[in-house]
């Protein structure tokens, strides 16, 4: 090649791949190019690709390689990995990744990150690996780590990070400002200054905006403010949300059965949290557990395994009854071509008002005092829509058989089943909360089994009044 030539390449290298494409999905030359330079061993063409890659970014990347490259990925990269890619991941790609890499390799990794981020990704793995990594930690932050990891799960003692700025109530702005230009150990981010006694007591906290327009010489204590939305550290994440939610919070202070500051939840944290509840429910309410995407057949076999024997149970409830009018159904075989429908919209209608009734009773919405007025709606909704869903099945049922009979049978049925779906939709998931059953997982298999129960045996039995048939 002339140096011409040379010298024209080096004026136009190749752009870089894309991260995304257009549909903000992972461009498959850029996941083809990583794992060319992971399969070549090509340290200094994959440092090129995925250095500077946003966490969010790189964790994606490691869900779409392939297993065996997910590890090599890691040591290719070195120093330049940021292990909170590891927070952005699936449970099991995570500890699939965890229990391939070294010790003193994740250890040297959670040194860099908010204690937060390194206590996410400890607490699902067992006590001696969580040990063992905990020992290749400075002593500092092996304690901070496992304190954190001491708090019950679920809870905002898990979720908090340990990193934060704390003040005496006698400094002054000044004091304050030169403290937070100084130090080398702040966190990477924060909103609030902490004001807390020589106990570490909480006493108040102050804005950084109330910080930056104080002059030096003013007291932290005079623009202090009461801190009334601090979460102690034993609270239920979700119950922490709720709180953030309810009152527009950024950050809260957190702190232990002592009123002493322990920690910081800022709403980066609790918009994961919310995410992670919300998850929960819907899988919940499908009876598919706490299975990832990236699970395994049998895992994923295994957590739906139960729900589906539950449901099986109550499919067999409802074949008794069906068996009940073994005789009514053989003297009109109509009914037996009719009977889904009946069970099928009192379960749609049934499922409706249980979500409702469990996404209130998740963000407290639903309560004693709003019962009886949100019964009544649901009564008033289920009578409504039966009446309008009893005349055009029953008009259906008419035409279809030649029977205006059969139509005023359907119909009453669709309506007696219809305000039993209103009312076991919301009375159940409010009756396994009060006995302290968790109403997302349990309500759907109960609501389920009366609407089917009911609806067959409104059908069969009005069917078999109506028209003199046997029982």
């Amino acid at each position: 090649m002339s140096e011409a030539a040379e010298l024209d390449v080096t004026a136009h290298p190749e752009p870089p791949i894309p991260v995304r494409d257009e549909e903000e999905h992972l461009n498959p030359d850029f996941i083809a190019a990583v794992e060319t330079a992971i399969r070549a061993n090509d340290q200094y063409g994959l440092r090129e690709l995925a250095a500077d890659l946003h966490e969010a970014d790189t964790g994606d990347l490691l869900e779409t390689l392939e297993s065996e490259d997910r590890a090599s990925f890691i040591r290719l990269l070195g120093d330049d990995f940021d292990y909170t890619a590891l927070t952005e991941i699936d449970e099991a790609v995570r500890l699939q990744l965890l229990e391939e890499l070294p010790n003193d390799v994740i250890a040297e990794g959670l040194e860099d990150l908010d204690s937060d981020d390194a206590v996410y990704i400890l607490e699902d793995l067992d006590e001696d690996d969580q040990a063992a990594i905990l020992e290749g930690l400075p002593y500092a932050d092996r304690a901070q780590l496992q304190k954190a990891l001491d708090y019950p799960e679920d809870s905002a003692g898990r979720r908090m990070q340990s990193e934060f700025i704390a003040v005496a109530p006698f400094w002054t702005v000044g004091q304050t400002i030169d403290y937070m230009r100084e130090a080398r150990d702040l966190p990477d981010s924060f909103y609030e200054i902490y004001v807390v006694d020589p106990k570490f007591k909480l006493l108040g906290s102050v804005h950084l905006d109330k910080i930056l327009r104080t002059k030096r010489k003013e007291k932290v204590t005079s623009i202090m403010e009461e801190t009334r939305q601090a979460v102690l550290a034993t609270e239920d994440q979700e119950e922490t949300a709720r709180r953030f939610e309810r009152y527009n919070l950024v950050s809260a202070a957190v702190v232990d059965e002592n009123e002493r500051l322990v920690g910081v939840l800022t709403v980066d944290d609790i918009v994961d949290v919310i995410q992670e509840e919300a998850e929960e429910d819907i899988r919940a309410l499908a009876g598919v557990g706490d299975e990832e995407i990236s699970d395994s057949v049998v895992t994923i076999a295994r957590s739906r395994f139960t729900w589906l024997v539950v449901n099986l149970g109550t499919a067999i409830l409802a074949s008794v009854v069906i068996a009940l009018f073994e005789d009514t159904i053989e003297a009109m075989v109509a009914l037996a071509v009719l009977m889904p429908i009946v069970a099928s919209m009192g379960g749609n209608a049934g499922t409706q008002t249980m979500t409702v009734a469990v996404r209130g009773i998740a963000t407290q919405e639903l309560s004693a005092r709003n019962m009886l007025r949100v019964l009544n709606r649901e009564v008033l909704v289920s009578m409504l829509n039966g009446i309008a869903l009893a005349v055009l099945i029953g008009i259906t049922a008419w035409l279809w058989f030649s029977s205006p009979g059969l139509g005023i049978v359907i119909g009453g049925a669709i309506v007696i089943n219809m305000l039993f779906a209103g009312l076991s939709g919301l009375l159940i998931p409010i009756v396994l909360d009060r006995v302290n059953v968790d109403p997302a997982i349990a309500s759907s298999v109960f609501v389920t089994t009366v609407t089917d129960v009911v609806g067959f045996f409104a059908f069969l039995g009005i069917a078999a009044l109506w028209f003199g048939l046997p029982l």
